[in-house]
């Protein structure tokens, strides 16, 4: 069973109908499993005898009449930085893979759990999800379905690359600085990360990230997606940033709306290098959609500069304060030597940086605003340069640089929702996808127009073994 050939929705039809058993949908998942992960690394812990029983439990829960969920017998991957029960919790980090497993789910596991979901096993991550390569020192390099050499990117990599491959319709991400939206973008995947607290954060302990989190689901296709997240939004009391769900269901009003009339095109925000053939496919996208009867305005300098060192004053002292008492110390040479210099960073930020970082989310969103004053959409290349290898930055114009995903973290200070919608290839095969930002808390716009443009552009699909 590919399951990039088959909705979730008709996955959860198919379930409920009694024409599928969620335990033969399972067991056609952890078959893809154990055929395709020794190519891909996608997974790096899986219970089949857990998946079985709980796969056994929804049948029987059909078989005597009682309601299995909108995602019954959906197989589900869940990123290795969230808890998922009798799963050790390892961060792709060396520090926990000893660690006791989960003794329950985290809250976006657990309400897809309670909408019909299978969980198969943990996708792999890099170390605390520092970056947008997965790999990691207990696990190894995920691979990206579309070229074995390049990463999946990250830190939702593993997720990404189970989708890619076809080994299962559904995971969970989260995104502190692209997390979502660059593994989608290079494995040819359409993904949100919404808006901050519309799928809870909250529970026993603190985000990784701190206030730059946002967790959620990842599909093939925007259509599935929101399926997912009706099933997981809505505000949670330990999410002290949590915003209320949808009062009717989110995917009926995103299907049956119309995309807006006008949108932004921003080809570099006013600070990005873009690689020339990158910034080429998306122009071509861009007329695309223009041909369509879409006005689009170009608004290129939005921005004034990269916002990459105030985004690093919050990513840097979150993972300060997290491992920073393990320098000096024996553990501290479990740690990924990238990583390590990240939190020495860290350590060195001080409170009035910090509170200017804090500034620069205000100052930053307000640019936005204002160009949302013409439009409710700017549109943005996804990443500005080619898919790195499984380790080491993209390329732009052929120069190795970590600034390939510059489009991405900014967006997470302002906390608007913003997702990707693949929409070309590059010449040696691999994916190219536009972003889609919308204004404060409008999650429902940018799912339109990511329908939207779904319509208009061929996903690609890897060939898988």
């Amino acid at each position: 069973m590919d399951f990039r050939k088959t909705t979730v929705q008709e996955i959860a039809a198919k379930v409920k109908s009694r024409e599928l058993s969620a335990a033969e949908v399972t067991q056609a998942a952890l078959d893809n499993i154990e055929r395709l992960n020794p190519i891909y690394n996608a997974f790096c812990s899986v219970q089949p005898e857990l998946a079985l029983a709980a796969a056994q439990r929804l049948d029987d829960k059909i078989a005597s009449g009682g309601d299995p969920g909108p995602l019954a017998g959906v197989p589900l991957g869940v990123k290795d930085l969230e808890d998922a029960a009798d799963y050790v919790t390892t961060y792709g980090s060396a520090l926990h893979v000893d660690d006791e497993a989960a003794t329950g789910d985290s809250i976006l596991v657990s309400r897809l759990c309670a909408a019909g979901c299978i969980v198969l096993g943990k996708t792999n991550t890099p170390e605390f999800g520092y970056k947008g390569q997965t790999d990691n020192i207990p696990f190894g390099p995920s691979r990206n379905p579309f070229n074995t050499d390049r990463t999946p990117g990250g830190s939702s990599g593993g997720t990404s690359a189970a989708l890619a491959a076809g080994m299962i319709p559904l995971g969970t991400g989260s995104d502190g600085g692209g997390s979502i939206r660059i593994p989608s973008a290079v494995c040819g995947l359409s993904g949100i990360k919404t808006s901050q607290g519309r799928v809870p954060c909250g529970g026993v302990r603190p985000t990784g990230s701190g206030i730059l989190t946002v967790k959620g689901p990842m599909a093939n296709t925007t259509a599935e997606t929101l399926v997912a997240l009706d099933a997981c939004m809505g505000d949670d009391q330990t999410d002290i940033f949590g915003l209320p769900g949808y009062e009717a269901s989110l995917e009926s009003s995103v299907i049956e709306a119309s995309a807006p009339y006008q949108v932004i095109w921003s080809p570099t925000m006013g600070f990005a290098n873009v690689d020339t053939e990158i910034a080429e496919i998306c122009e071509q996208a861009i007329q695309r959609i223009a041909s369509q009867g879409t006005n689009v305005v170009v608004r290129d300098a939005i921005w004034e500069k990269d916002p990459v060192m105030e985004w690093l004053a919050f990513w840097t002292s979150a993972r300060a304060r997290a491992q920073g008492d393990l320098i000096g110390t024996a553990d501290w040479e479990k740690i990924d030597p990238g990583l390590r210099p990240q939190i020495e960073m860290g350590m060195n930020v001080t409170g009035v940086q910090y509170a200017n970082a804090i500034d620069a989310c205000h100052t930053l969103n307000y640019a936005l605003e204002k160009t949302f004053a013409e439009a409710p959409i700017i549109i943005t290349p996804a990443v500005s340069g080619h898919t790195p290898g499984v380790t080491g930055g993209g390329f732009v114009n052929g120069e190795e640089t970590p600034g390939w995903v510059g489009f991405t973290y900014g967006i997470n200070m302002t906390r608007n929702p913003a997702g990707v919608v693949p929409v070309g290839m590059t010449k040696d095969g691999m994916p190219v996808a536009l972003q889609f930002i919308g204004r404060q808390r409008d999650d429902a716009t940018v799912l339109t127009m990511m329908l939207a443009a779904e319509k208009l552009f061929e996903r690609p699909m890897a060939e898988v073994a």
